[in-house]
């Protein structure tokens, strides 16, 4: 059986990222109310990571385990 090759890997993990990213945006928008586009809470929360999605999901788990 041929192995993915490291792009699709790639895409497969950014697209789970992506996917937990836009739950966290969700959760924020909740506490925020009406008015506050989902896109700039999730811009918001990516730019805290410099804008790597990898590192920000880092970030978030990372504060979840402490939790």
């Amino acid at each position: 059986m041929k192995s993915q090759s490291t792009e699709d890997r790639i895409a497969a993990i950014r697209a789970e990222i992506d996917a937990f990213i836009d739950e966290k945006a969700a959760e924020e928008l909740k506490l925020l109310g009406p008015g506050v586009p989902l896109q700039i809470v999730r811009d918001i929360l990516t730019a805290r990571g410099g804008r790597c999605q990898c590192a920000q999901y880092l970030e978030i788990a990372a504060k979840e385990k402490v939790a």
